[in-house]
């Protein structure tokens, strides 16, 4: 069964296990809603992965999550 509307790149951000925060949490929310906006974000991710990188979004998040920014 194929799909509508998929490309190669929807697939390829699953390549990464899901975590518990993201670039789309940490830098959209819900002020990003087009899907391949929230792609380029994971697969942005992908190439800019390290621990460090990892504490920095989760930091990131906790401050939007605090400071309700982005959220409906």
């Amino acid at each position: 069964m194929k799909c509508r509307n998929t490309a190669p790149h929807h697939f390829q951000r699953l390549a990464v296990k899901p975590g518990i925060t993201g670039e789309w949490q940490a830098n959209g929310r819900s002020t990003v809603k087009d899907f391949e906006e929230i792609v380029k974000m994971d697969l942005a991710y992908q190439k800019k992965w390290s621990v460090g990188y990892d504490i920095q979004l989760i930091l990131k998040t906790i401050q939007a999550v605090l400071n309700k920014s982005g959220a409906c």
